[in-house]
C-alpha cells in the first residue's frame, strides 16, 4: 500500500536509532560499543528471520502459502541492501571513531602485526595452551563440498601461496573458537595501559605454524560470516508430536538457506567467488562487504577496561510493598502497578513463592515466553509442587531463538509432575498472565497478574514494562477462560466469553477499532477526542488506516512506538499534527499501554499485543482494562513524560529521518524522570542508589 511504510523498511530504521546511540559522545564508551554489538545482533536476526521470510515469498511468486505477503517482497529486499551497506559504512564511521577514543584512554585493540616480543611470546603460548586443541582447519578445495557453518560463528578464509611462484595457493577455512574460548585476550601491556587481542588475530600470527607441514610461505586470512535462514517451520504430519517437529525445525536450521555472507572487504578476490559459488550466491543476494571484525554482537561483552562507569539506578520495592510480609495480603485488597526495571521483580517472585508455601493455595497456572537460564519463576513453582499444589504452564514451545532452551524447561517441569501446556500448531501464546487459587474460609479466592513483559527476571532489569498484580473477579475469570481454551483449544467459545479483558485472534482488533471509532464520532461532534498509544510496532493495516481516519476527523494521536512504524504520520489535511516519537536509551521500551479519551470517561489498558498482524490475529494476547483512579493517573503522568522527552526521543516521520527531538527549554530525559517520579512514592524518600550496569544480552528486536 503507497500510504504505508514497508514494515521491513521502517525496522531498520529503528535500528538506525540503535546506531545513533553508538554514536552519542554523551553515552559512556563501553555502553556505546555494547550498542554496536547491539546493532549488529539486531541485523543478524533480521537476516535470520525477515530477509529470509521475504526470499521465500519471492520464490511462492505470489502464492499465499500459510503467509501474509509483502507487496513487492523484491523491490523490499533490493531497498533492504541499499539500506544496510549505509549503516554499514555509518558502523564503520562509528566504530573507528571509538577506536581513537580508546587510545585517548589508554586502552588499545591491537592485531597480530602490531605484537611487540612480550605480546608475541605471550600469543604463542596462549595459542598453544587454549586454542590450538579447539580448532581443526579444513582444506576446502579438497572436499565435494563445503562443510557445514556454525550460524554464529566467524571463519577465516586462508589463503596459502609459495614465495616463488604466484600460481600455486590453496584455501583453508578456520572456524574461530570464541563460544569456547572467548573472544578477547587482555595482553601484557604498560602500566596504565590495556592491550586487547581478538581470538582471530592470535589464529592470525599463528598461521605459519598451523600450516608449517605445507611449506607454504606467504599467509592472507580474512574474516567472514553466513547467515541463514531460521525459520522454524513446523509441518503439518498428524503423527508427529508439536515436540517431534519443533526438534526437526531446529535441525532443520542448520541446512537453512544463506541470506546473506559478510565478508573483509579487502577479501582475495579468488577467494570470494570461490565461496560465493559454493554457498550458491550471486551478486543479487545480501553480499555486504565490511571491515577486518565481524560478529561484532560479541563486543557487548567487551571486557570492562574504562575508567568512565555508568551506573544504573537500582530498582526499589513498590512502595505498597515495602513494609508488608507478604504481597498477597495487599492485592487480595487492591490493584497494584509494577513498572519494571523502576520496580523490583522481586515482588512477582515473592508472590509465586508464597503461594507455593501457602497451605490454602490449590492450584497455580501461568503463561511463560521465554524465561531467565536460572529461572526463580520456574523454582517457585517446582516447590509449589512439592508442597501438594496443582501447577499448570503454558509454555511456548516456538518463541524464537528460545526453542531448545523451552523444551528443556518442558522436561525439567514434567518430571517435577508440573502440567505443561504446549498451545496450538498455528498460533503462538505470548499472553503474560497467571491465576493463583486458595481456598479460605470456606471461600474459593483467586489473584494473579497481567504482564506486558516476559517472566524474566533477568531481562525485568532492562525491559521497561508493566504489571498489574489483582484480585479483580472479573478479570480472574477471563483468565481462567483463557486457561480453559488453552487445554481444549477445539472450544474457542471460552475466548469469545471473555468479557473483561480484550483478547486475541478473538475481540481485541474487533474492540481497538470500535474504541477508535467512538473517538471519531466524539471528534467529528466537537467534543474533545485523543488517543495515545504506546506500542513497541505498528504496522498492523486496517488499525493504521482507521488511525489515518481518526487523525483526518480531528482526534488528537500521541504515539509511542519503539520499533516499526509503518505508518505515514504527516498530512497537511489533518485538523492536528500526529505527534509521533521513538525512544531508545538505556531501558529496552516494551510495555504496551493505551489510552482513549472516551468522552471523557477514559478508558485505558494495559496489553501484551503489538499491533501487528501476527499478534492480533495469530496469537493468544491479553489486554487488561485500568480502572483503579490512581493507577491510570499513574499511567497518564508516565505517558505524559515520556512524550514530552527531549533527549532521546526521535520523531517518527514519513522520511525516516530520525531527526532528535529538539530541546527546548528544561531537559526531559524520560527514563531518568519516570524513576525519580515513582521514586518519590517511596514514603520517606531515601536516596536512588546506583548499581553498575548488569550483563543482560538480550535481543532489542
Amino acid at each position: 500500500m503507497k500510504n504505508l511504510i514497508p514494515r521491513d523498511i521502517s525496522w531498520l530504521s529503528f535500528n538506525a536509532r540503535v546506531l545513533q546511540e553508538a554514536a552519542d559522545p554523551s553515552v559512556p564508551l563501553r555502553e556505546r560499543i555494547r550498542f554496536l554489538g547491539i546493532h549488529s545482533n539486531n541485523m543478524d536476526e533480521f537476516f535470520r528471520v525477515r530477509v529470509a521470510t521475504l526470499k521465500r515469498m519471492i520464490e511462492l511468486g505470489g502464492k499465499k502459502g500459510n503467509m501474509h505477503l509483502e507487496e513487492n517482497p523484491q523491490s523490499i529486499v533490493e531497498q533492504i541492501q541499499t539500506i544496510v551497506l549505509d549503516q554499514q559504512n555509518e558502523f564503520n564511521r562509528i566504530w573507528q571513531g571509538i577506536l581513537k577514543e580508546m587510545q585517548q584512554q589508554g586502552i588499545y585493540l591491537v592485531d597480530e602485526k602490531k605484537l611487540n616480543k612480550q605480546q608475541q611470546a605471550f600469543v604463542k603460548t596462549f595459542f598453544e595452551e587454549e586454542v590450538r586443541s579447539n580448532i581443526i582447519p579444513l582444506m576446502i578445495e579438497s572436499l565435494p563440498q563445503l562443510p557445514y557453518l556454525r550460524e554464529k560463528s566467524i571463519y577465516l578464509g586462508v589463503v596459502m601461496r609459495r614465495q616463488d611462484t604466484a600460481y600455486q595457493q590453496k584455501y583453508a577455512l578456520i572456524e574461530v573458537p570464541s563460544r569456547i574460548i572467548g573472544r578477547f585476550i587482555e595482553l601484557p601491556a604498560p602500566e596504565g595501559q590495556h592491550h586487547i587481542i581478538l581470538l582471530e588475530d592470535i589464529i592470525r600470527f599463528n598461521l605459519p605454524y598451523i600450516f608449517s607441514y605445507f611449506n607454504y610461505t606467504k599467509f592472507e586470512s580474512y574474516i567472514f560470516k553466513v547467515t541463514k535462514d531460521a525459520e522454524l517451520d513446523i509441518d503439518n504430519d498428524v503423527t508427529t508430536s508439536i515436540v517431534q517437529k519443533i526438534q526437526k525445525g531446529i535441525k532443520n536450521r542448520r541446512i537453512g538457506k544463506p541470506t546473506r555472507f559478510v565478508f573483509d572487504k579487502e577479501m582475495d578476490s579468488g577467494l570470494l567467488e570461490y565461496m560465493m559459488k559454493k554457498l550458491h550466491l550471486t551478486r543479487m543476494d545480501n553480499i555486504i562487504p565490511g571491515g577486518r571484525i565481524h560478529n561484532f554482537r560479541h563486543f557487548m561483552d567487551f571486557p570492562d577496561v574504562f575508567k568512565q562507569k555508568r551506573l544504573r539506578r537500582q530498582s526499589f520495592t513498590h512502595p505498597e510493598l515495602v513494609n508488608t510480609s507478604r504481597v498477597t495480603d495487599i492485592i487480595l485488597k487492591h490493584d497494584v502497578l509494577l513498572h519494571f526495571p523502576y520496580h523490583s521483580f522481586n515482588s512477582v517472585i515473592d508472590l509465586l513463592r508464597e503461594a507455593a508455601m501457602d497451605p490454602e493455595v490449590n492450584s497455580i497456572k501461568l503463561t511463560a515466553y521465554r524465561l531467565a537460564s536460572n529461572s526463580k519463576v520456574i523454582n517457585a513453582l517446582i516447590n509449589a509442587v512439592r508442597n501438594g499444589k496443582s501447577v499448570t504452564v503454558m509454555l511456548e514451545l516456538r518463541a524464537r531463538f528460545d526453542e531448545e532452551n523451552n523444551l528443556e524447561w518442558k522436561e525439567l517441569l514434567e518430571e517435577e509432575g508440573v502440567k505443561v501446556l504446549l498451545g496450538m500448531p498455528n498460533m503462538k501464546v505470548h499472553a503474560k498472565l497467571c491465576v493463583i487459587t486458595k481456598r479460605s474460609n470456606k471461600k474459593t479466592i483467586q489473584y494473579g497478574f497481567v504482564s506486558t513483559g516476559n517472566l524474566n527476571e533477568k531481562t525485568a532489569k532492562v525491559y521497561a514494562d508493566a504489571c498489574v498484580l489483582t484480585s479483580n473477579r472479573n478479570v480472574m475469570a477471563d483468565i481462567n477462560r483463557i486457561f480453559k481454551y488453552l487445554e481444549n483449544p477445539s472450544k474457542i467459545k471460552y475466548l469469545n466469553s471473555c468479557k473483561t479483558l480484550m483478547v486475541c485472534p478473538t475481540s481485541m482488533r474487533q474492540q481497538l477499532t470500535q474504541l477508535i471509532n467512538t473517538e471519531i464520532k466524539n471528534a467529528k461532534a466537537k467534543k474533545k477526542a485523543s488517543i495515545t498509544l504506546k506500542v513497541n510496532s505498528l504496522s498492523d493495516p486496517q488499525l493504521i488506516l482507521k488511525l489515518y481516519e481518526a487523525a483526518d476527523a480531528g482526534v488528537k494521536l500521541n504515539l509511542v512506538i519503539r520499533g516499526i512504524c509503518c505508518a505515514k504520520l504527516k498530512h497537511k489535511k489533518w485538523h492536528h499534527d500526529v505527534k509521533a516519537i521513538s525512544i531508545v536509551d538505556e531501558y529496552l521500551e516494551h510495555a504496551r499501554m493505551l489510552i482513549f479519551e472516551n468522552g471523557g470517561r477514559e478508558k485505558i489498558f494495559i496489553s501484551s499485543a503489538d499491533w501487528m498482524i501476527r499478534n492480533l490475529d495469530h496469537r493468544i494476547e491479553a489486554a487488561i482494562p485500568v480502572k483503579n483512579k490512581a493507577l491510570c493517573l499513574e499511567i497518564k503522568d508516565i505517558l505524559d513524560i515520556e512524550l514530552k522527552d527531549n533527549v532521546k526521543a526521535r520523531i517518527l516521520d514519513n522520511n525516516l529521518d530520525n531527526n532528535y527531538v529538539k530541546t527546548t527549554g528544561r531537559k526531559v530525559r524520560s527514563q531518568i524522570e519516570i524513576y525519580n517520579y515513582l521514586y518519590k512514592k517511596i514514603k520517606p524518600a531515601k536516596p536512588a542508589v546506583t548499581t553498575p550496569i548488569p550483563e543482560v544480552q538480550e535481543i532489542v528486536v
